[in-house]
């Protein structure tokens, strides 16, 4: 085999390997869409349906990680809790980024104030295990 031939040869198990590493890429990337649609609906059950037993919701605030949610029905109900308190709130993704265990977007929070629609940006990252949601890590919006 000349050094030709063996070069394309690495180079097509080389993009055949990452593409075997990327296939759940977009299948997490649509979870967090259905997800981030669940919540709109404001459907905590529906939302549930997408994480693991054991999930983490945390929060950086400062220098300090604050757990929000730790298991599944606490999820439910920290969300309940949320939607009691802002039944305007919706959410949309964007500039999201993929990896094969995480996903990344700016989400855009917006919600109807005393004064008229707000919003604001911030960070979250959602960490994958078996095709579910394990870990939410959520930063906080700049301000």
């Amino acid at each position: 085999m000349n050094k030709f031939s063996a070069f394309v040869s690495v180079l097509l198990l080389i993009l055949t390997l990452d593409g075997q590493a990327n296939e759940q890429m977009p299948d997490n990337v649509k979870t967090v869409e259905l997800f981030v649609a669940f919540f709109n609906a404001q459907d905590s059950g529906a939302m549930a349906s997408l994480v693991v037993d054991d999930i983490e919701w945390l929060s950086f605030v400062g220098k300090e990680v604050i757990v929000e949610a730790k298991g599944k029905n606490n999820l439910i109900e920290s969300m309940n809790d949320y939607f009691k308190s802002c039944s305007t709130c919706k959410s949309e993704l964007s500039d999201i980024v993929s990896t094969k265990s995480r996903v990344s977007a700016v989400e855009i929070a917006s919600w109807q104030g005393k004064n008229g629609q707000r919003s604001q940006r911030a960070i979250s990252v959602y960490e994958f295990s078996a095709g579910l949601i394990a870990r939410v890590y959520y930063f906080p919006a700049e301000k």
